[in-house]
C-alpha cells in the first residue's frame, strides 16, 4: 500500500478507525477482531483508537483492549503497526461524551491507555478535544510531559481549530505531529486546519472521512454528491472509495482513518489508496456539495 508519514514513522495511507467495534450497534468480538485482521492483510498500519471507544459504564477502553487482542491474535508480523489512541474525552455510560483536560488526569489516563495496549511506550497519544474549563496549553503540556518521560513516543491533538494548532505546536516545541479533525465530503469545516497542516507538515487524520457510521452504513454518499457516484461508476468501484482517494488527493499529509465493523468494509477502504484520480476529478468532487 502507498504509505505516508506520521512524525517519524511510516505508515499505510489509509488507516483503521476502531470506534465502530465498541460502541453502540458494535459487532461481536469475533466479528471485530476478524475486522482488524482484515485490515492487516489489506496492508494497513495504522490503527486508532481512543480510552472512550466504549459503550457503557464501567468498561472504559474497551477499544483499545479489543485491538491489543487483535494484534496478539494475528498470524502476521505487526512490528510496522502504528497505534494511536486519544485521551480526554469521556462517556459517563449514559449516551454523552464529556471532557477532561486536567493535567494530570491526562497523565493518568495515558499510562492507563499503555496498560491496556500491552506497550511500554505508547506509539501515538492524542487530546482527544479540548476541555473549555482548562487552558489549552495546560492540557496540551501533559502530552510535552508524557514525550519527555517517555510514556509516549508521538503527540497529537484532536476537534483543534488553527490556533489551538499552532498553539500546540509551540507547546510540544515543534514536536505535534498529528491533528485528527471531523472532515468528509459532508463535512469540510476543517479545510482551513488540514491546509495548515500541509503547510506545517504535520499529519492530517480525517476521522468520520466517509461522514459518520450512520451515512456511511446507509450508502446514501452516491443520492447526497452525486460526483462521487459518477466518479465511482467511471472506475468501477465505491462512491466510499472514491471519497477516500479525493482525501487522499487533497494533501501529502492527509491519512484518512474511515471505522469499520465488517472486514469487508476496510477491504474495500484501503484499496482507496491505490485509486488514481484525475486533476479534473479532484476539482470535481471538491466542487460536490449537497
Amino acid at each position: 500500500m502507498q504509505q505516508r508519514t506520521i512524525g517519524h514513522r511510516s505508515v499505510s495511507a489509509v488507516g483503521l478507525g476502531g470506534m465502530p467495534m465498541s460502541i453502540e450497534g458494535r459487532p461481536d468480538e469475533d466479528r471485530a477482531i476478524a475486522t482488524v485482521h482484515a485490515a492487516l492483510d489489506a496492508g494497513v498500519t495504522f490503527i486508532d483508537t481512543a480510552d472512550a471507544y466504549h459503550r457503557d459504564a464501567g468498561e472504559v477502553g474497551h477499544n483499545e483492549e479489543l485491538i491489543a487482542r487483535a494484534l496478539r491474535t494475528y498470524g502476521g508480523d505487526t512490528d510496522g503497526v502504528l497505534v494511536a489512541t486519544k485521551g480526554g474525552h469521556l462517556r459517563p455510560g449514559d449516551g454523552r461524551w464529556t471532557q477532561n483536560g486536567d493535567p494530570a488526569y491526562l497523565k493518568e489516563a495515558a499510562k492507563a491507555s499503555a496498560q491496556r495496549l500491552g506497550v511500554d511506550a505508547i506509539g501515538l497519544y492524542q487530546f482527544h478535544r479540548p476541555d473549555p474549563s482548562v487552558p489549552y496549553a495546560d492540557s496540551v503540556g501533559a502530552l510535552r510531559d508524557l514525550l519527555d518521560e517517555g510514556v509516549i513516543e508521538m503527540a497529537g491533538i484532536s476537534n483543534a481549530n488553527p490556533d489551538q494548532i499552532r498553539e500546540a505546536n509551540d507547546v510540544l516545541g515543534g514536536r505535534l505531529v498529528s491533528v485528527q479533525n471531523q472532515f468528509s465530503p459532508r463535512f469540510r469545516s476543517s479545510l482551513p486546519e488540514l491546509e495548515l497542516c500541509a503547510e506545517l507538515g504535520i499529519a492530517f487524520l480525517p476521522w468520520s472521512p466517509l461522514g459518520g457510521i450512520t451515512f456511511a452504513r446507509a450508502g446514501d454518499l452516491d443520492d447526497a454528491y452525486a460526483p462521487f457516484q459518477e466518479v465511482a461508476s467511471a472506475h468501477g468501484v465505491s462512491p466510499f472509495r472514491v471519497a477516500l482517494a479525493w482525501e487522499l488527493a487533497l494533501a501529502p499529509v492527509v491519512v484518512p482513518i474511515p471505522g469499520a465493523s465488517r472486514p469487508a468494509s476496510i477491504q474495500d477502504s484501503a484499496q482507496a489508496a491505490d485509486l488514481v484520480l484525475t486533476p479534473d476529478e479532484v476539482a470535481r468532487l471538491s466542487a460536490a456539495t449537497a
